[in-house]
């Protein structure tokens, strides 16, 4: 009679608790969390708040280039051989992250298949996006690719619930976020305003119609 195993694995406690390898982080508003060219050795799970990710040139440009959430994994190159971290992560709003070392997030690949599973769904997700703002940069004017960033930060159009109110988020991060002027940006947040698109009520809600510029030619 084949042995049946004791118990079931779930990705969301593990990620819930501290254990071997694990660490939870309280992360205060506006700290970093890593820097660019520190080592990279381990991944991190953000369980609240808001994540963003910043790189700069030699020049001294800054560019964001992704903005996280409940949810989201980052730092997990490390696991492709990046030996130093190519973006600085800097707390959003204050943030409850676990921190797993790239040894132990390695043996829970491997042991565990629902871990994998949703590590793998993740990670192809991430690329799709990545590839999808790539297109957004090279062929959309910058109204849409503001369009489309304020849609992807509400979880309007994707498998996650919407977010009533966006967490404040400040003109100059959309507009490096979009690779424009931030005149510009307070242009377009204004005429998506005038056009019931987005309101203000303490924070910024963004409702679907705003949908209307992103698939308008």
């Amino acid at each position: 009679m084949p042995r049946k195993r004791l118990e079931t694995f779930d990705p969301q406690s593990f990620l819930a608790t501290v254990g071997r390898g694990k660490t939870t982080l309280s992360i205060g508003k506006k700290k970093v969390i890593f820097s660019q060219g520190d080592a990279a050795d381990a991944a991190f799970y953000i369980q609240e708040g808001k994540v963003k990710l910043t790189v700069i040139s030699h020049q001294g440009k800054e560019a964001v280039v992704a903005i996280l959430g409940p949810g989201d994994f980052f730092g997990e190159a490390c696991l492709a051989g990046q030996a130093s971290r190519m973006a600085t992560a800097t707390a959003l709003a204050a943030s409850t992250i676990v921190r797993i070392e790239k040894a132990a997030l390695i043996r829970v690949l491997h042991d565990e298949p629902a871990f994998s599973e949703l590590f793998l769904a993740y990670v192809l997700s991430r690329n799709l996006r990545i590839e999808e703002d790539l297109v957004d940069q090279l062929f959309n004017s910058s109204e849409k690719r503001l369009a489309r960033v304020l849609l992807l930060l509400a979880h309007i159009g994707k498998e996650r619930e919407p977010e009533p109110a966006l967490a404040k988020i400040s003109q100059e991060t959309l507009a490096e976020m979009i690779g424009t002027t931030r005149s510009r940006v307070s242009f377009f947040m204004n005429k998506f305003r005038k056009l019931g698109f987005i309101e203000y009520n303490g924070g910024l809600t963004v409702h679907s119609s705003l949908l209307n510029i992103v698939l308008h030619d």
